[in-house]
């Protein structure tokens, strides 16, 4: 496995996570103040600290911490030593070292450079997916949570490993850059093939997809479900032997897909009446029963007691000595491989060993210690 230097932020964090997933050795290079995504909300126990940030948790879980003053001569000197025994570096621009200075240290180095350039809100409004996002003929919605930052780590972290491998197959290095914009826009890239092919505009679908006429996310008593109704008589025959809904079974002209587009927001508005009488347990356990594509529309909440995901050994309770026993995701790569992650380092705690590594005494680790506090 390879050694790699990660000095990014929250996008490529996630990328030189799922690198320690597969087993790299990573080690976090960050100021003696901490990096700022140790400083993002929420905390762990609900109050601000370097060590308490569930991001930082879960983004450095399995890294290796190294405190450097990257503006200091000794520390870029020792920095540069780490870049020599080392594969790769994953940076976000600006580089805080020349990329021919890095070079310089190790010739082969794949070197991976991420090119944010806007801020998250805007970058995803100009790739393209906000236009697909929401309800038609409305405003556009934005993503929840920090999709846009796990879409660009995946990208990233293909190209690391693609990098890597390439290096070990021929001894060559390489030097790429991810545009952040791009990758975001390569998951639109449906939409632009559907419109330089047919010169139609992908519309939003909103809640009342428009996979199958009857498709889209219903109420139900503890939430919402997503169904998909097959297009086919048979399918809408066997979805109304379930609803037993008077006005539609009566109406035999929707055993056609045509007519049921017709007449779609009488038939959701009907079924959004019937289906907020269950629960969206019971519900999607009766559709698959009777082979109609569904499923609960899952919160936080649900994923995180999620029985499949627990017994795949995708979350796993983890002793934390600052926090306890908290639930925590391994990561899809980690349970796959069977690979526990340490947990996330605190400030500098590996830094004497990895100096060690290096060559340096651990008087050498104390002078650098002194020159960092000054």
């Amino acid at each position: 496995m390879s050694r790699i230097i990660d000095l990014t932020e929250h996008s490529g964090a996630y990328a030189a996570r799922l690198l320690a997933e597969t087993g790299h050795d990573v080690i976090r290079v960050e100021p003696p103040e901490g990096d700022p995504l140790r400083r993002l909300g929420p905390y762990l126990g609900g109050k601000p600290g370097l060590e308490k940030g569930s991001y930082h948790q879960f983004m450095n879980a399995g890294k290796r911490s190294l405190t450097l003053n990257l503006k200091s001569p000794a520390c870029r000197k020792i920095f540069l030593d780490l870049v020599k025994s080392a594969d790769a570096v994953i940076a976000n621009l600006p580089l805080p070292v020349d990329e021919a200075v890095l070079l310089e240290a190790r010739s082969n180095l794949v070197l991976i450079k991420i090119e944010d350039g806007e801020p998250e809100l805007c970058a995803v409004a100009r790739s393209g997916l906000l236009a697909i996002t929401g309800h038609p003929r409305e405003r556009p919605v934005l993503l929840g949570g920090h999709v846009v930052y796990a879409a660009i780590g995946l990208h990233v972290a293909v190209a690391a490993a693609v990098a890597l491998y390439v290096l070990k197959q021929t001894g060559a290095g390489q030097v790429v850059s991810v545009a952040a914009q791009q990758c975001l826009q390569a998951l639109a890239e449906q939409t632009m093939v559907a419109y330089t092919s047919t010169g139609k505009v992908t519309e939003r679908r909103g809640y009342r997809g428009a996979i199958t006429a009857v498709s889209g996310a219903f109420p139900c008593a503890d939430g919402y479900w997503m169904v998909s109704v097959p297009h086919t008589p048979e399918g809408w025959g066997k979805f109304m032997d379930w609803v037993k809904d008077p006005v539609l079974m009566e109406d035999k002209a929707l055993l056609d897909e045509a007519e049921r587009n017709a007449k779609k927001d009488l038939i959701l508005d009907r079924l959004e009446e019937w289906s907020k009488k269950f629960k969206k347990a019971e519900i999607v356990a009766e559709a698959q029963r009777r082979h109609i594509p569904a499923s609960p529309v899952s919160t936080a909440l649900d994923l995180a007691h999620d029985p499949q995901l627990i017994a795949r050994g995708f979350l796993t309770e983890i002793d934390h000595p600052l926090f306890g026993k908290i639930l925590f995701p391994v990561g899809a790569i980690a349970s796959v491989l069977g690979r526990k992650l340490e947990l996330a380092p605190r400030l500098g705690q590996h830094s004497a060993e990895i100096l060690a590594e290096l060559g340096y005494s651990a008087a050498d680790h104390q002078a650098l210690l002194k020159t960092m506090a000054m």
